[in-house]
C-alpha cells in the first residue's frame, strides 16, 4: 500500500480535503492518481532533503518506461549511509509491484554522480509479440531514490533525503516492438503475424445489475423475482468487487407503488439470503407502520438494522434507494406525486463495516419464503455493484413506468367511485317528491316562476358512457328496498351487461361501446373485466389496439390475484415482444403464483372449476365425445351405471366430479356413484375415490375411520394410489411417519407419482425416520413425481431449479418457468373458461366461442391459441373483417407452433402463410420448410407432400433438414431422389386420406423423368394409355386399402 500511504501523506500535507460523492470507476481514479501527484509537486520538488548534507537527485529521468535506460543520479551524505533507487508500477488488480531495485553505499565527501542502467521489465516497456505474451496495462510508474543511514531502520518514508519522479506509462498497443536477437520458428512467427495487428476486446460486462426491468404486479404473497450474480470476467471490475466485499461501495435502488399497507409485521422490498438460507447483507422491509426496515450484518456475524424516520406513501410511485459506505447506510426516498417530487432519508452509522458478497446466495425483489411481498407493484430495480450514484435525483418517472398509468387509473377510478356513491345514496334517500312530481306541478300550471328548484347535485345528467352504472346502481337500489347496493353488486352486473353485448350477432364490431362498460365494472372490483378489457386492447378485436392499456389492465388484474391476468402476465415475460422483455425469473413470479392456487384449488373443488381437456375444433373425433347431462351418451353411460357396470359407474362418477366431457361438477352426485362401486363391487378404484371424498369431507360428511377401512381394502388389492392415500393417513392423522414412509417407499416403487413427492418433503424437511435433512434426495423425488405428472412435484421441482443447490444442482430458470407453466395450465377455472368456449363452439354461438377462447389464448394455453386460429381461418358467421382474419391466424397459429409439443395442423397452416408471405412479411421459403418438416417428423402427410411442393419448385433441401427426415443426402439437381422419397413416405402413411394425393405426386415425379429421359420415342397415346392404366391401378389399390382398414 505504498501508493495510497503516499497519497495519503500528500494531501494531508497540503491539507487537500476532498469529499467523494461518487467511487470514482477505473478511468477516474487514474485521473485521481495523476492529480494527486501534480499537487505534490507543489511541495516536493525533484529532490527533498531533511539534513543539508544528505541530498539526492535523479538528474535525467525518462519520461516513460524505458529499458535499458542510463539514468544518472545524484548524491551526497554526511556519513556512512545507503543510496536506494526503485521503480513501481500500480494497476487496477495490484497496488504496487516493484519491478526495479538497486542500492549502493555512500560515504561521506563531495557529491557524487552514479550511472546505471534502468532495465525495466519487457512486458512495461514493449509491446506484446510472439517472445512477450502479454503487455500489460498499468495506471503509473513511479520511480524514486532515498539516503538512509547504515545502522538507521525505515524506508522511504523515514529516510534522510529523498527523490520521487512520475513515468509517463503506455498503453501496450501504443509501445515499441522489441528487436529480439532470437528468431523464432516458422509457425510462431506465422500466427504472431496473424494475430499481431489484433486487438483483443474485454466483454461487456456492466457494474450495474438490473433486478427488475419492467413492473411487477405483486399480490403481497410469498412471490417474488430471484436473481443470483456472477464474478466479473474482467481481472479489473473483479479486483474491486472482491476489495469491497468487506468495505461496500454500492447502492440498490427500486421503485414502488403501494395499493395497502403491509398486513404482516415485515413485507420485501428486497433482501439478500445466502447459500445457507439465512439472510445476509442488505435486507430491506417495509413495517406494519410504513417505514423500511434496513438490517446488514458484519464481519463478526452479527447482524445491526435501523427503521426509517419517513413512511412509505399509497398510490405514489417512489424510488427508494439504499447507498453503503463501509459502516455508513444512507435510505432515500424520492416519491412522484402530480409532477411533485418529495425527498426524505435518514442515514446510519452501524459499529462495524458490514459484509456484502453479492455473488453469494441470491437477491429477491418482493416475496420470498420467509417474508411476504408487499401489495402493489415493485416497478424497475438496479444493484449497482461497484459504484454510487447521485442518490434523491430523478427527473420524472422512468420507461415503463410513465407508459402504465397507475396513478392516472387509480385517480380516475376512485372519482368514478365517489360519483357513484353520491348517486346511490341518493337513490337511497330520496322522497317520492322529487322532480317528477315537480314536472307533473308545471304541467297542470302550478308552478310558479319564483320557486325554488328540487332537483339535488346528485340528480344531474351524467355522461353518456356512464348511464349504464348509474341505471344499474338505482335497479339494486330499489330491489333492496332502498339500502344501498355494494359496488361489487355493481360491478358484476357491467360485466353481464358488457358480455352480453359483446357476444351479440354484431357485438364484435361494436366493440368500442363496449369498453368503457368493461373498465367501470374493472374499477368496481371485478377482475374478469379488468382482463377481458386487456384482452381486447392487445388484439384490437373490435377496437383500436393499445399495447401501453392492455398492460395496464393486466397488472391491475394480477395485482387482485386474478388467475388468468398471472397466465398472461408470465406469458408474455416467458416469450418476451415488442415492449415486453423476455425475463425468465419474472415469469416464473407470475407462474408460481398460479401453480400454488392450481394446487390449491386442486385440493378444494367448486362449481367454478372444470377439469381442464385439450379439445383441437379440427378434431372431429373429440368433438363427438362431448356430451351434457341430457345427452344420449351420458344417459347411456347412467343407465350402464346403474346395471352394475364397474367401468361405466367409474366414468360417470369422474365426470360428475371433475365436469368433465361437457358434463357439469356435481360432487355429491358423483359420491353416490363411488359408494355403489365400493359397497357393491368392491372396485378397488371406487373403493379409493369413496375414501378420498370420505377423508376430505367432499360432497359427503367425514368420515375418517370409514375411510381408512376403504383405502385397506383398495390397498390390499395392490391399488397404488390407497397404498399412497394410506401414508398420507398415518402422516396427517397419526403422525406415524415410518409407517407413512413405508407405504410410500411401496407405492413410489410402484410408480406412484404422488409417493415420490411426499418422499420428496420428508427428506427436505427432515421427517424421514432416522435420516437427516437431504435437499438434493429430495430434488430427486421431486424430478420423478413431476416427470409422472403430479403437480406439486412439479412445484417444488421448479422451485429447486430456480434458486439450485449450492454445489449440487445449478439454477435453471428457463426450466423452472416450463414446469411451474405447466402445473397453471392444469387449473380448474381455466379448465372453465375452456369449457364455456367449447359449449358456445358447439351451439355454434361463434362470438362467445371466439371471446372466451382468445381470453384463454392470451394466457398461453397452446390448445386455445391454436383454436382461435382456427376459428379466424375460417370465419364462421362471417364476424371478422379479412385484416383481423389475417393478423389472427399469424399470430396464434404461430404461437402455438412455438409450443413443446405442437399440433401437426398448426405447423402446416404456419408454413403455408410464411410461404405465401404477407403484405408487411416477405416470403420465406427456408422458414416454411422447416415448419413442413417438422409436421413430418410427427408423421403428418401433409408434411412430407408440401416438402415435396417445395423441392418441385426448385428449392434445394439443405442436408441437415434431411438428415432430420432420415433421408440420405444427394448430389445437387437431385431432384428425382429427393422427391420420390418424400412422395412414398407421404403414400405410406396410415391415413387413407393421402395414398391418391400422395401416389398421383409420385407418378408426375417418374412421368416427368421419363419424359426427360425418352421425350424423342415416346408418343403422345402411348404416354396417356400408361396414365389411363396407372390411375385404373391406384383407384383400385386405394379402395382395396379402405377395405383393409376397415376390416381391421
Amino acid at each position: 500500500m505504498i501508493i495510497s500511504n503516499l497519497l495519503f501523506h500528500c494531501v494531508c500535507k497540503n491539507k487537500l480535503r476532498t469529499r467523494l460523492t461518487m467511487k470514482p470507476p477505473v478511468l477516474g481514479r487514474c485521473v485521481l492518481l495523476a492529480l494527486c501527484f501534480l499537487h505534490c509537486e507543489v511541495t516536493l520538488s525533484a529532490s527533498e532533503s531533511v539534513h543539508s548534507s544528505d541530498d539526492v537527485v535523479l538528474l535525467n529521468p525518462p519520461e516513460e518506461p524505458v529499458s535499458g535506460y542510463p539514468l544518472r543520479v545524484l548524491y551526497s551524505c554526511s556519513g556512512p549511509t545507503e543510496v536506494h533507487l526503485e521503480a513501481l508500477v500500480s494497476s487496477e488488480t495490484h497496488n504496487v509491484v516493484r519491478v526495479f531495485r538497486r542500492r549502493w553505499r555512500c560515504d561521506p565527501g563531495p557529491p557524487h554522480v552514479r550511472a546505471l542502467s534502468l532495465d525495466l521489465p519487457d512486458w512495461l516497456v514493449y509491446r506484446s509479440d510472439w517472445r512477450i505474451r502479454r503487455s500489460d496495462w498499468v495506471l503509473s510508474v513511479l520511480l524514486r531514490a532515498w539516503v538512509t543511514g547504515e545502522r538507521r531502520s525505515g524506508g522511504y518514508r523515514q529516510s534522510a533525503a529523498r527523490a520521487l519522479v512520475q513515468l509517463q506509462p503506455l498503453d501496450p498497443f501504443s509501445r515499441p516492438l522489441k528487436d529480439h536477437p532470437l528468431c523464432p520458428s516458422w509457425d510462431v512467427d506465422l500466427l504472431w503475424r496473424i494475430h499481431r495487428d489484433t486487438i483483443p476486446q474485454c466483454p461487456a460486462e456492466e457494474e450495474v445489475s438490473h433486478l427488475l426491468s419492467f413492473v411487477y404486479a405483486s399480490t403481497g404473497e410469498r412471490f417474488g423475482i430471484v436473481r443470483t450474480l456472477n464474478h466479473y470476467g474482467n481481472k479489473v471490475l473483479e479486483h474491486l468487487r472482491r476489495r469491497s466485499i468487506s468495505f461496500p461501495w454500492c447502492v440498490f435502488s427500486t421503485w414502488v407503488f403501494m395499493t395497502r399497507p403491509c398486513r404482516q409485521h415485515f413485507c420485501g422490498l428486497v433482501h439478500h439470503v445466502d447459500d445457507n438460507n439465512n439472510y445476509a447483507s442488505p435486507v430491506l422491509f417495509i413495517t406494519d407502520a410504513g417505514q423500511i426496515h434496513i438490517q446488514m450484518h458484519g464481519a463478526s456475524g452479527q447482524a445491526g438494522a435501523f427503521l426509517s424516520r419517513f413512511r412509505v406513501p399509497q398510490f405514489q410511485w417512489c424510488r427508494i434507494d439504499l447507498e453503503l459506505r463501509g459502516q455508513m447506510a444512507n435510505i432515500t426516498m424520492v416519491c412522484e406525486k402530480e409532477q411533485q417530487q418529495t425527498v426524505q432519508s435518514t442515514a446510519y452509522m452501524f459499529r462495524e463495516a458490514f459484509v456484502l458478497d453479492d455473488t453469494v446466495g441470491r437477491f429477491i425483489l418482493g416475496g420470498g419464503q420467509f417474508v411476504r411481498g408487499i401489495e402493489g407493484f415493485y416497478g424497475p430495480s438496479a444493484y449497482y455493484r461497484n459504484r454510487l450514484l447521485s442518490v434523491g435525483e430523478v427527473v420524472g418517472l422512468p420507461e415503463p413506468i410513465s407508459s402504465v398509468d397507475l396513478t392516472g387509473w387509480y385517480k380516475s377510478c376512485q372519482q368514478f367511485k365517489v360519483d357513484l356513491l353520491e348517486k346511490m345514496t341518493g337513490y337511497s334517500v330520496r322522497n317520492p317528491e322529487s322532480c317528477g312530481d315537480i314536472y307533473s306541478s308545471w304541467v297542470s300550471e302550478d308552478w310558479t316562476a319564483n320557486a325554488v328548484p328540487q332537483c339535488f347535485h346528485w340528480e344531474a345528467p351524467l355522461p353518456p358512457q356512464r348511464r349504464s352504472a348509474a341505471r344499474i346502481a338505482e335497479i339494486l337500489t330499489t330491489r333492496n328496498g332502498g339500502r344501498q347496493a355494494e359496488l361489487g353488486f355493481v360491478g358484476r352486473a357491467l360485466y353481464s351487461l358488457a358480455l352480453r353485448r359483446l357476444t351479440r350477432k354484431d357485438g364484435i364490431l361494436r366493440g368500442k361501446t363496449v369498453m368503457p362498460l368493461l373498465h367501470q365494472a374493472g374499477c368496481l372490483g371485478d377482475n374478469r373485466a379488468l382482463f377481458l378489457s386487456s384482452v381486447l386492447h392487445r388484439t384490437g378485436l373490435g377496437i383500436r389496439t393499445q399495447p401501453d392499456r392492455a398492460v395496464l389492465l393486466s397488472l391491475l388484474a394480477a395485482q387482485q390475484d386474478w388467475r388468468l391476468a398471472l397466465l398472461h402476465l408470465g406469458h408474455l415475460h416467458h416469450l418476451g415482444g415488442p415492449g415486453i422483455p423476455a425475463d425468465q425469473p419474472l415469469a416464473y413470479a407470475y407462474y408460481a403464483n398460479m401453480a400454488v392456487q392450481t394446487s390449491a384449488d386442486r385440493q378444494n373443488p367448486s362449481p367454478g372449476q372444470v377439469f381442464v381437456e385439450s379439445v383441437l375444433l379440427n378434431n372431429e373425433d373429440a368433438l363427438k365425445e362431448q356430451t351434457h347431462e341430457n345427452d344420449d351418451l351420458f344417459l347411456w353411460l347412467k343407465f350402464q351405471a346403474r346395471n352394475g357396470a364397474v367401468d361405466a359407474q367409474q366414468t360417470v362418477g369422474r365426470m360428475l366430479f371433475w365436469g368433465q366431457q361437457g358434463v357439469s361438477p356435481n360432487m355429491q352426485a358423483a359420491v353416490k356413484y363411488y359408494e355403489r362401486g365400493a359397497t357393491k363391487h368392491e372396485d378397488p378404484v371406487s373403493m379409493y375415490d369413496y375414501a378420498i371424498v370420505l377423508l376430505k369431507g367432499q360432497g359427503v360428511e367425514q368420515d375418517i375411520p370409514k375411510a381408512v377401512v376403504f383405502l385397506k381394502k383398495a390397498a390390499k388389492q395392490n391399488f397404488v394410489p390407497a397404498i399412497n392415500a394410506l401414508g398420507w393417513y398415518y402422516e396427517k392423522y397419526e403422525q406415524d411417519y415410518r409407517r407413512a414412509v413405508d407405504q410410500w417407499e411401496q407405492a413410489d416403487a410402484m410408480g406412484s407419482s404422488e409417493a415420490a413427492f411426499n418422499l420428496g418433503i420428508m427428506y427436505s424437511q427432515g421427517l424421514y425416520p432416522g435420516k437427516p435433512v437431504d435437499q438434493y434426495k429430495a430434488y430427486t423425488y421431486y424430478l420423478k413425481s413431476a416427470q409422472n405428472g403430479h403437480i406439486d412435484g412439479a412445484i417444488q421441482l421448479a422451485e429447486v431449479w430456480m434458486n439450485g443447490i449450492p454445489g449440487r444442482v445449478s439454477q435453471q430458470p428457463l426450466d423452472a418457468v416450463r414446469w411451474t407453466k405447466w402445473a397453471s395450465e392444469q387449473n380448474g377455472y381455466l379448465g372453465g373458461v375452456l369449457r364455456r368456449a367449447l359449449e358456445a363452439y358447439l351451439r355454434q354461438d361463434w362470438s362467445a366461442a371466439l371471446i372466451y377462447y382468445l381470453t384463454a389464448a392470451e394466457a398461453g394455453f397452446t390448445v386455445a391459441q391454436f383454436n382461435v386460429g382456427y376459428l379466424c381461418e375460417h370465419n364462421f358467421g362471417g364476424l371478422l373483417r379479412p385484416s383481423f382474419m389475417s393478423e389472427c391466424m399469424w399470430r396464434y397459429y404461430n404461437l402455438s407452433t412455438q409450443s413443446q409439443n405442437p399440433v401437426p395442423y398448426a405447423l402446416i397452416k404456419m408454413g403455408d402463410l410464411v410461404y405465401g408471405g404477407h403484405k408487411l412479411r416477405k416470403r420465406d421459403l427456408s422458414t416454411a420448410a422447416e415448419l413442413y418438416k417438422r409436421a413430418a417428423l410427427q408423421n403428418d402427410p401433409q408434411g412430407w407432400y408440401n416438402l415435396g411442393l417445395l423441392v418441385q419448385e426448385g428449392m434445394e433441401l439443405p442436408g441437415p433438414l434431411l438428415s432430420e427426415l432420415g433421408l440420405p443426402e444427394t448430389p445437387r439437381n437431385d431432384n428425382y431422389t429427393v422427391l420420390t422419397s418424400l412422395y412414398r413416405r407421404c403414400r405410406d402413411h396410415q391415413e387413407k386420406d393421402s395414398y391418391l394425393p400422395c401416389s398421383l405426386a409420385l407418378l408426375n415425379v417418374h412421368l416427368q423423368l421419363l419424359w426427360k429421359l425418352y421425350s424423342a420415342t415416346l408418343t403422345l397415346s402411348t404416354v396417356a394409355l400408361a396414365i389411363i392404366s396407372l390411375l385404373t391401378t391406384l383407384a383400385a389399390l386405394g379402395r382395396l386399402r379402405g377395405a383393409v382398414s376397415l376390416g381391421g
